[in-house]
């Protein structure tokens, strides 16, 4: 990604920005705003199509930009990159969507299992070139491990400025700071998944967002992650990416890592999330102490 291309997007009064870590649900909350917006589940055009995400490499900024400058509806952005590294502007609403990050490690498995990362570097070397790149620096992903639980440890003890837990940490906690803001919407992944009706009513009000009564039923059904998951062609990000576009939408099931961690793994990711999280925020993302 390069953050620095926020620098050339020229906002709008009323614009959505939502800025979560990877796997923690932004094409939910981007599907959600959709549903939101059009009030219709019969989206104009593939769900990234409508809500760009400037900053990643993949696609040309002046194309970006030329597309969202035409869109005559009220937009909404996608990132990953933290509240600390995006233009800050009163007229934006930013939202920020947490998971217990125990489950992000396993989604995040999933997820880079089914990648593909040569059509990713082609797409780049079309949109911006290679000649950032070090040729001697590797660009594949390293070896992947048969076992589940290292897999699991290497995201947790990788300090990758976009992926681990570290990064999940550093994102969360710009958003933690300002969530006070009136422009500041912090969701958890959980609170969607056991009460979507209540978490997308709240946030059409928080966007002034006005739903007729009587479409309620068709966008609830449309934003649930069955719904979604049966339109992953149409609502997956950079549709070419995936081996299996279905598999992008895989579980989204909460307490994964149950299957997975026993007391033992426990402790030492308690220890971890201590020398990370502000005591606070670790109680907010793990819905309560990391170890019950």
């Amino acid at each position: 990604m390069d953050t620095e291309r926020w620098d050339h997007v020229p906002f709008r009064a009323g614009d959505i920005v939502i800025s979560s870590p990877p796997k923690c649900g932004t094409t939910w909350t981007q599907m959600i705003c959709a549903l939101l917006i059009f009030q219709t589940p019969a989206l104009p055009r593939a769900l990234d199509a409508i809500s760009r995400w400037p900053d990643v490499l993949t696609h040309r900024l002046d194309d970006v930009l030329a597309d969202l400058e035409a869109q005559p509806h009220r937009r909404f952005m996608k990132t990953h990159t933290p509240l600390d590294g995006l233009p800050f502007d009163d007229r934006i609403t930013y939202i920020c969507v947490a998971r217990d990050p125990r489950d992000v490690a396993i989604s995040w498995d999933n997820h880079s299992d089914n990648a593909d990362l040569d059509v990713a570097m082609a797409m780049r070397a079309v949109a911006v070139g290679m000649d950032d790149i070090d040729p001697s620096t590797p660009t594949g992903l390293p070896e992947r491990s048969e076992s589940a639980r290292e897999r699991f440890w290497s995201w947790i003890d990788n300090d990758d400025t976009l992926v681990g837990l570290p990064a999940l940490c550093r994102h969360l906690s710009t958003f933690w700071q300002a969530r006070d803001e009136p422009n500041v919407l912090l969701l958890h992944y959980d609170d969607l998944k056991t009460d979507l009706e209540g978490q997308m009513r709240g946030l059409a009000a928080r966007l002034g967002i006005e739903i007729p009564e009587q479409r309620w039923p068709e966008l609830l059904n449309a934003a649930s992650f069955d719904a979604m998951r049966a339109r992953a062609d149409e609502l997956a990000p950079e549709i070419t990416l995936w081996r299996d576009p279905h598999r992008f939408f895989n579980r989204g099931a909460s307490g994964q890592w149950r299957d997975l961690l026993d007391q033992d793994d426990l402790r030492r990711y308690e220890t971890r999330v201590r020398e990370l999280f502000e005591p606070d925020l670790a109680r907010w993302v793990h819905r309560g102490p990391v170890i019950t």
